[in-house]
């Protein structure tokens, strides 16, 4: 039986939802679209070829209107927690679009109602659901390095084309740390098992950047169990593109692991790839998983299970307090130029 749910925000991002996330997904049933902003509402119903009456300006009246169990919320950052307690409160399970929240007390209101009401809660961190960082984290897992000694991680893009007053990205608060680097972030928690203790952060905005608030940055981040990682994040590079996961390098007493994952993309896998170096051998390609969908449609799929009630998914909104506190620590971090601990709430 499928889960009927409600698609609030119909941007680029939510719009890209409804082309390419949701169709795959047969668990769920799309019963109406929500968009405060009419324009945006409207254009979204032509594209879409939908009724007036699954179209909405309001979550209040959608859910007044049609049948619904869940909610998926692709809307700006500042009003995730505020629908996704709307939504609970009106006993609907939530899926909720990166980053959850600004502060992670923040999310932690919406964490506790949730599990207060028995209701689903997940944050949609998609580049977990790839084959590359779930091999990563099974090998690491099985002991391949041996104890980990550091990891290294690299983000380039260059997305500075644009004219300064056109483009809605370079307006986006914290467009490095809070637009980005929340899935390198997310991801580093996923393949190590560990939670992050302590960040430094130095964000820079060069002369030529269009962008109003830094978009590039350095991130050093110390683990609970004593690895330090290496965060080098721009949206203003020159050098070679990385994949939208990053290129990574994890090295230990056995060797090192080198992974990429494609991530950003909805339509194929081939970008994915896995490379163990043994210290005393050849370097291996590791076979990945088959998945049947991944990124968004994989997240969208689990969230169904679980409002059915199958197991957790993967990135609950308790789960991912750790990293929205690790973002929110490598910003406070950036803003005084000090060392700041990360302090996930309860």
């Amino acid at each position: 039986m499928t889960v009927p749910v409600v698609h609030v925000g119909l941007g680029g991002w939510g719009g890209d939802w409804e082309r390419n996330a949701i169709p795959p997904v047969r668990e769920v049933r799309r019963t109406a679209v929500v968009d405060p902003h009419e324009p945006t509402l409207r254009a979204a119903q032509e594209a879409l070829e939908l009724p007036d009456e699954v179209c909405f300006t309001s979550l209040a009246d959608a859910l007044a209107a049609v049948e619904c169990e869940g909610v998926l919320l692709t809307t700006p950052v500042a009003t995730h927690v505020p629908l996704a307690l709307q939504a609970l409160e009106a006993g609907r399970h939530v899926l909720v679009e990166k980053p959850f929240a600004s502060t992670a007390e923040e999310a932690a209101t919406a964490v506790r109602r949730a599990e207060e009401l028995g209701l689903v809660l997940q944050v949609s961190q998609n580049y977990r659901a790839y084959p590359a960082p779930r091999a990563v984290r099974r090998l690491l897992a099985e002991g391949a390095l041996g104890r980990v000694g550091a990891i290294d991680l690299d983000f380039r893009k260059w997305d500075n084309d644009a004219p300064a007053d056109t483009y809605g990205h370079y307006r986006f608060p914290h467009p490095l740390l809070h637009d980005m680097a929340i899935h390198h972030f997310d991801a580093l928690r996923q393949v190590t098992g560990q939670e992050a203790v302590r960040v430094h952060a130095v964000a820079s905005n060069p002369p030529f950047s269009n962008y109003r608030e830094p978009a590039a940055a350095v991130v050093t981040v110390e683990m609970a169990d004593g690895v330090v990682v290496s965060y080098r994040g721009s949206w203003v590079s020159r050098g070679a593109d990385t994949p939208w996961g990053g290129e990574w390098n994890i090295t230990g007493e056995l060797g090192s692991i080198s992974f990429a994952t494609r991530s950003g993309g909805e339509d194929a896998l081939e970008g994915d790839v896995v490379v163990l170096h043994p210290a005393d051998g050849e370097p291996d390609v590791v076979p990945l998983e088959p998945m049947p969908v991944w990124g968004r449609s994989a997240g969208l799929q689990q969230f169904a299970a679980a409002v059915r009630g199958g197991p957790a998914p993967d990135v609950t909104g308790r789960d991912n307090l750790g990293s929205v506190a690790l973002m929110e620590a490598a910003t406070e971090s950036a803003r005084t130029g000090r060392p700041v601990d990360v302090v996930v709430p309860r």
